[in-house]
């Protein structure tokens, strides 16, 4: 007889758990499909998945409402096929199917860490996921759900990040934080210039008008003109996310200049 499945303790969100006094209640984090592939250069690496889940669980736990976008660029990059001769909106189709893909990995690892997750879909597949709609997201959000939107937003054209930027206005965050594999923002690319400076805080027209391309120009201009602060930080170093949450020095801030 096959043995059946181990029992799995939920976490559920209350009062209780909020340990400390967070800058942020609602985060809306935006994740690369690239940080879910660890070193193989393709594909899923469970182990990385398993890691990025423990350290948002430890996030979740606090208190924190979590909303995730995940991109699909290790399994497939819509504007790199496009680039290769493929029709642009058929890629953006394939790349939103890898989305969800990553989406499914990230719910399995973070319910077998006890958190509850929905993973939405902005293209309908309901023996997969939810159908998106608002309120029933913000609904999860507020019973202690964490949500993985996937699918982008359902359109070709439009890349995961602008998709995050929707969704986090959608839903009300309070800020977005995009996981990377360096220590915030920069004058240039530091893994191929030595020279490159790291940026603190800058304001979105300063982003936009450098060209730092650490967002595209949509999904800034959404963040701009709604005064949503993204915060740009190492997904590598571990606690990064519960520093940010808390009001610590992590990485680089974009927002308005008064602020």
């Amino acid at each position: 007889m096959i043995p059946p499945p181990p029992v799995v303790r939920m976490l559920k969100v209350t009062e209780r758990n909020l340990e400390t006094n967070p800058r942020f209640r609602r985060i809306l984090l935006k994740l690369s499909g690239e940080a879910l592939m660890g070193d193989a250069g393709y594909g899923i690496d469970p182990l990385v998945v398993q890691r990025v889940a423990e350290e948002i669980r430890e996030v979740h736990a606090l208190g924190i409402e979590i909303a995730m976008v995940v991109g699909g660029g290790n399994i497939f990059r819509g504007i790199k096929a496009s680039a290769s001769g493929m029709d642009r909106a058929s890629a953006d189709y394939m790349g939103m199917l890898a989305t969800v893909m990553n989406a499914v990995a990230l719910q399995d690892a973070l319910e077998k860490n006890g958190v509850f997750t929905r993973v939405v879909s902005a293209i309908e597949m309901r023996e997969v996921a939810e159908p998106f709609i608002r309120r029933r997201s913000i609904r999860h959000l507020e019973k202690g759900r964490l949500v993985i939107f996937a699918a982008g937003i359902g359109q070709p054209f439009f890349t995961t990040d602008t998709a995050a930027a929707m969704r986090a206005l959608e839903i009300q965050a309070d800020v977005i934080m995009k996981a990377t594999r360096v220590g915030g923002i920069y004058t240039a690319d530091p893994k191929k210039d030595p020279s490159a400076v790291k940026i603190d805080k800058l304001s979105y027209m300063r982003l936009l008008q450098d060209d730092l391309r650490v967002m595209d120009a949509s999904a800034v201009s959404l963040c701009r003109d709604n005064r949503l602060p993204i915060i740009v930080f190492d997904m590598t170093v571990h606690g990064n996310i519960q520093r940010a949450v808390k009001g610590e020095r992590v990485g680089s801030i974009v927002q308005p200049d008064e602020d």
